[in-house]
């Protein structure tokens, strides 16, 4: 099968209708390690317009293809979701991990984040794990 046809599976899978801008992010964002901002993309796909890029990031996000994170930077980042996640709150957090260094966060998807217990008449909608500190490549580096 080629690349292609396989991008567009992924998508169809997600109930995503395939775009050229739509293969084009999630070809991008699965060539990348680290989770990335809009800007990032951005400038990545210079010749395109930064609301279709949002909107697809949003339409992404909606069919639980990726996920958003808040680092603490002030600039949400996103990442795409490893197979089977539902974003579910109650099994599919995972910590992310932020290098002050070269500033890149990154998904630590087999480091789960046990069941948070609220008191009673919470209701949660969003938790993020955030670890900030050096990455191993930014420590070899200095």
């Amino acid at each position: 099968m080629s690349a292609i046809k396989e991008l567009e599976e992924t998508l169809v899978c997600h109930k995503i209708k395939p775009t050229a801008m739509r293969l084009l992010v999630l070809e991008y964002l699965l060539d990348r390690e680290a989770a990335v901002s809009l800007t990032d993309l951005y400038k990545a796909f210079v010749k395109s317009d930064r609301t279709t890029i949002y909107r697809t990031l949003k339409v992404f996000e909606e069919n639980g293809m990726v996920h958003s994170i808040d680092d603490g930077t002030s600039v949400p980042k996103y990442a795409l979701c490893e197979d089977g996640c539902k974003c579910d709150i109650e099994r599919d957090l995972h910590l992310h991990f932020h290098c002050r260094i070269c500033e890149k966060t990154k998904c630590l998807t087999s480091y789960k984040i046990p069941e948070i217990v609220l008191p009673p008449n919470h209701e949660a909608e969003e938790a993020n794990l955030v670890v900030k500190g050096i990455c191993p490549q930014c420590k070899i580096e200095s």
